[in-house]
């Protein structure tokens, strides 16, 4: 287990194709996998996502984190320096991207699912060209309005297909007070699993 566990640190692929998540209380994943979390506040984004990226880089994975409020770029940065003493190393080996979601999601007006999906296939082989093991992404949802729901949750289906395809693994955040129970029921329908 110890030898597993070492090989997975070092970006090594798992004899069953698994990856570190940093989240104990899912472990860890195929390649391929797309899954939601729901968080109530800042603190609750931080508990998940902190961890998740931290595997991801000393994994030798590219990783691109979307932020939305409550979280900005800066916030992101600062929370992985408390969780790694080494973070500034891959910030200087740009392993790692912090994308306002203005300039990702919204970036396009209306939303446009498909300029989204090639988005992440690009940056699938960004971090391919830098050597990296695949791709670790994660996007904040807070920004979606009712408006733009039915056509994120059209897109939610498509990550799947894409992300399947690669060696890509895809966390998406939603935060609770803005999903009702409907909303709630999307989420779920949308992703393997979700974390609460």
């Amino acid at each position: 287990m110890t030898e597993r566990l070492a090989a997975l640190k070092a970006g090594e692929e798992d004899p069953a194709g698994l990856r570190r998540t940093g989240i104990d209380a899912i472990g860890d994943l195929p390649w391929g996998t797309h899954f939601a979390h729901f968080y109530e506040d800042r603190e609750g984004l931080f508990a998940v996502l902190v961890p998740f990226f931290k595997a991801g880089l000393e994994s030798n994975e590219f990783c691109v984190w979307i932020v939305a409020d409550p979280v900005g770029v800066e916030d992101a940065k600062k929370a992985l320096r408390l969780a790694m003493p080494d973070f500034e190393y891959y910030l200087s080996k740009e392993q790692i991207e912090f994308i306002p979601h203005t300039e990702w999601y919204t970036k396009v007006r209306p939303f446009d699912a498909r300029t989204v999906l090639e988005g992440w296939v690009s940056k699938y082989i960004q971090g391919l060209a830098m050597g990296c093991q695949g791709l670790r992404a994660s996007g904040n949802t807070s920004w979606l309005n009712k408006e733009g729901w039915d056509a994120f949750i059209r897109y939610e289906r498509e990550v799947d297909n894409v992300i399947g395809s690669y060696r890509m693994l895809a966390l998406c955040s939603y935060s609770l007070d803005n999903c009702g129970a409907e909303e709630l029921l999307d989420v779920v329908s949308t992703h393997p699993f979700a974390l609460i």
